[in-house]
C-alpha cells in the first residue's frame, strides 16, 4: 500500500512516510504536527487512524477518503489556541485550563485572539476598528463593557484576574 500511496503523492494533502514497526510508529508521531495513520488494523492509544480493513478498493475513492481524513484531522488540531496558560477551541468555543472549561461567544474570542497577537497594549480605538469593526469616533462603551464582563468570567471560572490587564494606553494578554 505503501508504494500506491508513493506514486500518488502529489494528488495528495499530506507526506507519506513508512513505518514498519509499532515503536518507530510511536517516535514518529512524536515529532509530527498533523499525521493520519494508514493501516490494516487499529492500534490502540494512538489517534488519527485510518483502518484500511475493505480491500480491494477504488483508487480514486481512496484518496477522496484519505483525503478527507487528513483534512479532518488539520482542522481539529488547527482549532487549539495556546494563549498563556489556557487553550482556547476554536470550534467549540471554549477556554479551558487542566479540565475546567469556560464557554465564550466568538466576540470573546476574537478579542483574546487579537489581544495575544499584540506584544503591546492595544488601544480601545483598536479594538473597536479590528474587533467590533466599529468607528474610532464613535462614543461607546462596547469594548470597555465587554473587556469587563469577559475579565469576570474568568476570574469566576478560573479564579485569574490577572488574564486580562488594564494599561494607560490599553488592554493586554498577560
Amino acid at each position: 500500500m505503501y508504494h500506491i500511496l508513493e506514486e500518488i503523492e502529489l494528488d495528495l494533502n499530506f507526506k507519506i512516510l513508512f513505518v514498519d514497526d509499532e515503536n518507530t510508529l510511536n517516535d514518529t508521531i512524536k515529532s509530527l504536527n498533523n499525521y493520519l495513520i494508514i493501516t490494516d488494523r487499529e492500534y490502540p492509544n494512538i489517534g488519527h487512524q485510518f483502518v484500511l480493513d475493505d480491500t480491494p478498493v477504488n483508487i480514486s475513492k481512496f484518496k477522496e477518503k484519505i483525503n478527507i481524513e487528513f483534512l479532518k484531522v488539520k482542522f481539529n488540531s488547527q482549532s487549539e489556541v495556546k494563549v498563556s496558560n489556557y487553550i482556547i477551541d476554536l470550534n467549540s468555543r471554549e477556554m479551558s485550563e487542566k479540565k475546567i472549561r469556560l464557554k465564550l461567544t466568538e466576540k470573546e474570542i476574537n478579542t483574546i485572539i487579537f489581544l495575544s497577537k499584540s506584544n503591546k497594549p492595544v488601544s480601545v480605538d483598536e479594538l473597536q476598528k479590528k474587533v467590533w469593526s466599529y468607528q474610532s469616533d464613535m462614543e461607546t462603551h462596547t469594548v470597555e463593557t465587554h473587556i469587563y464582563r469577559l475579565r469576570k468570567k474568568i476570574l469566576n471560572t478560573f479564579d485569574d484576574n490577572e488574564f486580562i490587564i488594564s494599561k494607560k494606553n490599553g488592554y493586554q494578554i498577560n
